[in-house]
């Protein structure tokens, strides 16, 4: 019960903390622009990319499978900015 107890006291302590400082909460949704990283023409250039060539573009061949495994599938996928460059 203890602990219960202190726990709450310092959740509330922090929100009074959190108020006094900014005085009005904010729940307005923020505008938020996403942009998807795996359009239909960087799936292509995967799929595209042999398995011999992989080190041509700096991948390896276990990158570039996995790539593909990701590409061939409807789902969307993410592709790290560094191997994106690669590409």
């Amino acid at each position: 019960m203890k602990n219960q107890f202190r726990a709450f006291s310092e959740h509330f302590n922090f929100a009074q903390n959190f108020l006094d400082k900014h005085k009005i909460l904010d729940f307005s949704k923020p505008n938020l622009v996403l942009e998807r990283t795996d359009d239909f023409e960087l799936r292509q250039k995967i799929l595209s990319i042999p398995y011999h060539k992989a080190k041509e573009h700096g991948l390896s061949k276990g990158t570039l499978w996995y790539m593909k495994q990701n590409a061939k599938k409807d789902k969307r996928f993410k592709i790290y900015k560094k191997v994106k460059e690669r590409l």
